[in-house]
């Protein structure tokens, strides 16, 4: 038993060294990307697609309840006992787990964060951009959602509403997006399964995160206690990490383009308010007085969303929202993006790359 522990707590420096091959040897984290990971994740995917609730939140929820358990029954045998062979028993198990859970994500998507950007496969080119460049991005943006908007309806509440009448059918649709996009890029080719719904949607709001890809299950997981609108973006986010590409930046960028090219106006207008929302951003911060003035263009209904967004999330302002934000930083930034949760403004130059090549 201890040397079957030995081995498996040896595979942290193994996929320590794969990681730092992978950081300093682009070509080899690619062939990884292209050849090696779509294995584990569709075959993997394909079992843990058949069902339809998130294996990883049942996983992680028993996990949580396995280590409090564990952690205080070691601790009262140890006291009973008055022996510290226990705790060093504990101590050594959990680096067992820690070991494999590190070898299992580095060898499950861990590689990817540092493979070819997607722009080696969409032909953008990412440099400088002009302020006019980016109040003219906006003001396109501002005149996509106005339109989509027009073109879907509202809920009770006032809000644009998607046109399915469950969950499981926008993600049904998603994944259709992503067979369509997929023709124009191959590298997005592969049969993944679709996102899921997380049932403690609501719970997952106070972290202020919309979904998560778990690389154990292969399994993309969505809150869908947010805004309705904003799902079919985040579903799509999601799937871009499903197919290999993990940087946060181009994930957003991908689900753009997956949205507004999917056939659906409600998918449509999720893919333009992503983008619309980094774009402003970007310009209230380069020019106040530019972002005001296009700030009222926006449409009565697009405005009454945005406003609705924002008091939803306002609700979630919380401490535990704060260090969640503080961990998603700190694992952004271990995993070369070091720009941290500021890597998801770079999608503003994706977005001017793309309309300036339409010129």
């Amino acid at each position: 038993m201890k040397n079957k522990r030995l081995m498996i707590i040896l595979l942290m420096p193994i996929a320590f060294i794969l990681t730092q091959i992978a950081k300093y040897n682009i070509n080899f984290a690619e062939f990884y990307s292209i050849k090696i990971y779509p294995v584990f994740a569709q075959s993997i995917g394909f079992v843990t697609g058949f069902f339809p609730f998130s294996i990883a939140e049942i996983l992680l929820i028993l996990s949580v309840i396995l280590l409090i358990s564990y952690t205080v029954l070691t601790f009262i045998k140890s006291l009973i006992k008055k022996t510290i062979k226990l705790l060093k028993n504990y101590i050594i198990n959990l680096g067992v787990v820690v070991s494999l859970l590190y070898f299992l994500f580095v060898l499950f998507c861990g590689m990817n964060y540092y493979r070819y950007e997607f722009t080696a496969y969409s032909g953008f080119e990412i440099k400088k951009s002009s302020k006019q460049e980016l109040i003219q991005l906006c003001d396109d943006l501002i005149n996509d959602a106005n339109e989509y908007r027009k073109k879907i309806g509202s809920d009770t509440n006032g809000v644009a509403a998607l046109s399915d009448d469950n969950i499981y059918e926008t993600s049904r649709r998603v994944q259709y997006s992503f067979n369509s996009i997929s023709n124009s890029y191959d590298v997005l080719k592969g049969n993944y399964p679709r996102p899921k719904p997380i049932l403690f949607s609501r719970a997952m709001s106070y972290t202020q995160i919309t979904g998560v890809f778990f690389p154990f299950t292969f399994e993309s997981n969505v809150n869908v206690d947010i805004p309705s609108y904003q799902i079919p973006a985040t579903m799509c986010h999601e799937l871009v990490h499903m197919r290999g590409f993990m940087r946060e930046d181009e994930a957003n960028f991908v689900s753009y383009l997956t949205c507004i090219s999917s056939g659906y106006d409600d998918f449509a207008y999720s893919g333009t308010m992503l983008a619309l929302t980094y774009s402003m951003n970007a310009l209230y911060l380069e020019d106040y007085h530019a972002f005001v003035q296009l700030y009222e263009k926006y449409s009565k209904d697009v405005k009454l969303d945005m406003a609705y967004t924002s008091t939803y999330w306002e609700q979630f302002q919380t401490r535990i929202a704060k260090i969640s934000h503080n961990v998603n930083n700190t694992y952004l930034k271990a995993n070369n993006q070091v720009d941290g949760v500021k890597s998801y403004g770079r999608m503003v130059d994706l977005l001017v790359a793309m309309q300036r090549n339409k010129q």
